[in-house]
């Protein structure tokens, strides 16, 4: 079970100084009224069962020491909107955010995060319409000014996985799939003043090993222990290290060959021979070298490069799933393995024949592109502009998008599968379910949740809370004849009664 979080970069072209939340809940809100209309638009989004301060290593932090952005279960009146897709639209840290249904696959993890990306687009198009500014949306994680906002990864895990293990064997992974996932960056540094091009656009930003915190003091292993399922079964593992991938495939491979390392984790497949010496300082060191050949410092004494290091999760991911398949294993995981190699050896090549799959090699094509045309250097502010572009979600503007237009980027959806995803959910997940009722019941869904919906049904005295703690119940064929048998939201709470 996974899921992407993202936060939009947002500008007022010629009108710096405009509150920035402002402008994001006019997106929101202009979103509003294109995909579910005034009629479901009042369903708030239910804050009662978070806990964003509780800790995986056995404590909750307490709110007097909170950065207030940690504080993401308290209604502040921002636009805050769940859509019929079973996707979250919302404002946070002053910028615009998606968040995808939960899905159980990679390749739905892309299909719903394109469809946050053509929303987002459409909200953008609609503020800008109903306003006075124009209203600009880009798709990346810094304002190159020493700021960056988050696209986040979550994944459910077994409760029963030592955290333990979990920060040992998965920072390095972290550190070196940059390698495929980075969406590159002009400027070194976290306000971007270093001259130079790197991989990943979060690197910079990450200053110790493990911690709690989202926005300060950036840990690589985010220890939010708030699984929005069963606590008892369930560890939902926030993962804050990620770049906003434009690439479709980029983010098919980032999610798909995570979601692998977890597996081997799980199993204690591992071993403990991966550890780095220094994780942060690598972190930075790998970004920083787009040539591929910087050798990290391993804890035992050894050194290989973020390639190597990663050559060894394939190799371990791939014996696990020629071990644990039953008759075969299922057609993605063979393609995210078919993929992973592929994008390693043409990485080590030659990085640029993975231009079409690597958002880093596509973005540093086009700017090397620029630099011999024009005789630029690095600290050009030209070659700002075209980073920043790149990032740009509007079709027509967008040179990813452009890309991606002329082939140039793999594309793993179709348009049609992404205009259906805009307005409905996947179906094997609650998110159905969630999604469903507002779609078909919008007047009486008083509220949401990840693990709940909330009905207000006239003649009942109390709001009536049905509980999704589980994350593959309330999927289609668990409850698509109930809610085809149900003509309101009454009928349909007395047949789940009944059951």
């Amino acid at each position: 079970m996974m899921g992407i979080e993202t936060e939009f970069g947002i500008s007022v072209p010629g009108h710096p100084h405009v509150n920035a939340m402002t402008t994001s809940s006019a997106v929101v809100t202009s979103y509003s009224g294109i995909a579910v209309g005034d009629r479901r638009g009042r369903a708030r989004w239910d804050f009662e069962e978070e806990s964003p301060l509780r800790d995986a290593r056995g404590f909750d932090m307490s709110r007097a020491e909170a950065d207030p952005s940690q504080l993401t279960d308290e209604e502040l009146g921002l636009a805050n909107l769940i859509l019929t897709n079973g996707a979250r639209l919302y404002v946070d840290h002053a910028h615009p955010e998606y968040s995808t249904p939960e899905v159980t696959n990679p390749r739905d993890a892309v299909l719903w995060d394109r469809a946050g990306q053509e929303i987002m687009a459409e909200a953008a198009a609609a503020a800008t319409r109903e306003g006075p500014f124009t209203i600009q949306l880009y798709k990346n994680n810094t304002d190159n000014k020493g700021a960056s906002y988050g696209t986040h990864e979550n994944y459910l895990m077994r409760r029963t996985t030592p955290f333990s293990d979990i920060v040992r064997d998965l920072t390095p992974f972290f550190v070196t799939r940059q390698v495929f996932t980075g969406a590159g960056r002009v400027g070194i540094g976290q306000d971007g003043r270093g001259t130079g091009f790197q991989l990943s656009q979060r690197a910079d930003f990450f200053e110790v090993e493990v911690g709690l915190e989202t926005t300060l003091k950036r840990p690589i292993i985010n220890t939010r222990d708030e699984p929005h399922a069963d606590p008892e079964r369930y560890r939902r593992l926030h993962v804050i290290v990620g770049d906003a991938n434009l690439c479709e495939a980029a983010t098919y491979l980032k999610l798909g060959s995570t979601s692998l390392v977890l597996a081997l984790i799980e199993e204690s497949a591992l071993g403990e021979d991966l550890v780095l010496a220094d994780p942060v300082r690598e972190m930075h060191l790998v970004s920083h070298d787009p040539t591929l050949r910087h050798r990290m410092s391993l804890r035992d004494g050894r050194t290989m490069t973020a390639i190597e290091m990663q050559r060894i999760y394939l190799e371990r991911a791939s014996a696990l799933a020629e071990k644990l398949a039953v008759a075969e294993v299922d057609p993605q995981t063979v393609d995210v393995l078919t993929r992973w190699q592929a994008v390693l050896d043409d990485l080590e090549t030659d990085p640029r024949l993975a231009s079409d799959r690597v958002d880093w090699v596509a973005k540093l094509g086009l700017l090397e592109g620029y630099r011999r045309r024009d005789g630029l250097d690095w600290d050009a502010a030209r070659l700002q502009l075209v980073d920043l572009q790149y990032s740009d979600i509007r079709p027509d503007r967008g040179l990813a998008l452009r890309l991606e237009a002329a082939g140039r980027l793999q594309r793993i959806t179709s348009p049609e599968e992404v205009a259906d995803a805009m307005e409905r959910p996947p179906n094997d997940t609650r998110a159905y379910f969630r999604g469903e009722c507002l779609r078909r019941y919008g007047d009486a869904v008083a509220a949401a949740s990840w693990d709940s919906v909330i009905f207000d049904i006239p003649g009942h005295d109390a709001l009536q809370r049905v509980p999704t703690l589980e994350p593959v119940r309330g999927t289609r064929d668990h409850v698509g004849h109930l809610l085809d048998a149900a003509a309101s939201a009454a009928e349909l709470l007395d047949a789940l009664r009944e059951r």
